[in-house]
């Protein structure tokens, strides 16, 4: 059964409580531009030309009145113009804030308007008060199917860091809250299940939901039961009214079968003026694609289906993807014993890593590599060691390694304090990962995880990865050869599309990004090529190495070029 659909069971989930906010805590409050507010409108066709007395429309957290003021505006002006009386439209907006004096500030500045516009302030007063609500937007019992527009900036906030019988609540009537996910993962859900048939839901928030595993399960969702009508990546836009790293995109989606999408690219130029000339192509515009300064936009026949990361990008990349991702098979396969991980962590670098070659017994001292030993493109290990409590079976029995368990019974309170040996305290001195001791001695290619570009290096055996350095071990491959696929720009497509990026362009070369790479069948690289792959790779020769990847591709060079 779709994940929406499950709401309208649920019955009587933590009673649906309206559960008291918490005075000092961080909300995630993040006020939008006007003209961004007025974008999304425009995107979801809350446009004054329409009946929008006769329309509902649902902002899920007000604050105090960003989104509210651009929406009462408009609605004033198309009733007055459809001959509706303003006293009447109380059903046309329902509002939610979870703090009484954002409810409260939104209601006088909608009032207001309303007054401005002939009302008494009573009248105005009994109208505001029916629009906006103080109380939490997902616990509130909502009757699905009843709006024609939801929109808004939803907080926010980790699961983690909200209280226990709340996140409790919230994951209960919202099935797709999984794992570390933000909150806004929720408004997500609650609003499209608020979705009238042909209706509108955007957000303005942080994309991260398209390109992590949290939110997989709001993907499945929406790629099952709505459409994807646009998404416009702004990592770079002044879309608040403060300075915040938040990653944003606005995507707009639909309760309708799927059908062409919209994809913008907009960079840091991108402002009101570029927003308005937007909003026109987007909804009259014949051409299907634009491409200015600021932004380059297209439309697509399709979307991604599934729960599997939604890459992002310029549109003729993201074309370039789909295409490759249908001819070839991605990095990780079982087929050549290709397999992606990461290096360990240890949950207390301060007591697991050491310098000191007579800290412990010599076989519990294990050469770690780390991402800064990797940076001239060879090993330069820097003598660092991972006091390894791991053997073949499992941990140790320090009664047999009396050096050792003197060393972690002297930093017991700071081991007993990890958050890991509370799970587990009969095992107090893990480190948070297990030691696969077969990877040691193994020829693995290792990746630093942020870089402006895939950093591949050869480690030929002998060291173990830190959890900054994320490894490539393979049945079939030479791992030069592989090491030059990586080394070119296809690894940068693949993983600048899937990744949340960091500011100034940082990728993130993640196991989960680094996975998405399509590589041809390597029984396929003729000889020729596999030797100028390895060349390119022992030299560093990332032109080169591209050029040989775009010939085994199929595609231009230039294609590959971000």
């Amino acid at each position: 059964m779709p994940l929406a659909r499950q709401l309208t069971l649920i019955e009587d989930p933590m009673d649906l409580a309206e559960l008291a906010p918490d005075p000092g805590a961080d909300y995630g409050e993040v006020f939008t531009r006007r003209w961004v507010v007025d974008l999304i409108l425009d995107l979801v066709g809350y446009t004054v030309d329409e009946d929008l007395g006769g329309r509902v429309l649902v902002e899920p957290s007000c604050g105090t009145g960003a989104f509210l003021v651009a929406v009462v505006e408009r609605l004033i002006v198309s009733s007055l113009s459809h001959d509706r009386d303003l006293r009447d439209l109380g059903p046309a907006v329902r509002a939610f804030d979870l703090l009484g004096a954002n409810a409260e500030r939104a209601r006088k500045i909608t009032a207001d308007l309303l007054t401005d516009n002939g009302l008494t302030d009573d009248e105005a007063d009994v109208l505001t008060r029916e629009w906006i609500t103080t109380g939490d937007f997902l616990l509130h019992r909502h009757e699905s199917a009843s709006a024609d527009y939801v929109v808004g900036n939803p907080p926010y906030i980790r699961l983690e860091n909200i209280t226990r019988h709340t996140m409790e609540a919230y994951r209960r009537i919202c099935p797709t809250m999984r794992g570390r996910a933000d909150i806004y993962v929720g408004f997500f859900e609650r609003g499209l299940d608020l979705l009238k048939a042909g209706g509108a839901l955007s957000f303005i928030c942080a994309d991260r939901w398209m390109r992590n595993q949290y939110g997989a399960d709001l993907r499945e969702l929406i790629t099952a039961d709505y459409a994807v009508d646009t998404v416009i990546s702004m990592h770079d836009v002044e879309a608040f009214e403060d300075d915040v790293s938040a990653y944003p995109a606005i995507v707009v989606l639909r309760n309708e079968p799927q059908h062409k999408a919209v994809v913008v690219d907009a960079n840091g130029r991108f402002g009101e003026a570029d927003a308005a000339r937007l909003s026109s192509w987007r909804r009259h515009g014949r051409r299907s694609n634009v491409a200015t300064a600021s932004y380059e936009a297209t439309r697509v026949d399709s979307w991604f289906s599934g729960r599997d990361l939604w890459p992002t990008g310029s549109p003729s990349q993201l074309a370039l993807i789909a295409d490759l991702e249908a001819r070839f098979p991605p990095l990780q396969d079982p087929e050549t014993g290709t397999r992606v991980g990461i290096g360990v962590a240890t949950g207390c670098d301060d007591v697991f890593i050491t310098t000191d070659p007579d800290l412990v017994e010599g076989d519990r001292l294990l050469p770690l590599l780390q991402a800064p030993d990797t940076t001239s493109g060879s090993v330069a290990w820097s003598g660092r060691y991972l006091v390894n409590p791991w053997n073949r079976s499992g941990l140790v029995d320090l009664d047999q390694y009396p050096q050792l368990g003197a060393y972690l019974h002297d930093n017991g309170h700071r081991l007993r304090a990890r958050h890991v040996a509370k799970q587990r305290p009969a095992t107090w001195y893990r480190t948070i990962d297990r030691v696969d001791h077969a990877l040691t001695d193994r020829p693995k290619l290792v990746l630093p995880d942020m870089k402006a570009a895939a950093h591949p290096v050869l480690e030929e055996g002998g060291f173990y990865p830190h959890h900054n350095l994320y490894y490539v071990v393979s049945d079939a491959w030479d791992p030069e050869v592989l090491g030059g696929l990586l080394l070119s720009d296809i690894a940068n497509l693949f993983v600048g599309a899937y990744c949340v990026r960091m500011r100034g362009g940082t990728y993130r070369f993640q196991a989960q990004y680094l996975r998405r790479i399509r590589v041809p069948d390597p029984n396929s690289i003729s000889r020729s090529a596999s030797q100028a792959l390895a060349r390119a790779f022992c030299t560093r020769d990332r032109e080169q190495a591209s050029g040989i990847a775009a010939s085994l591709f199929g595609v231009s060079r230039d294609d590959l070029t971000l």
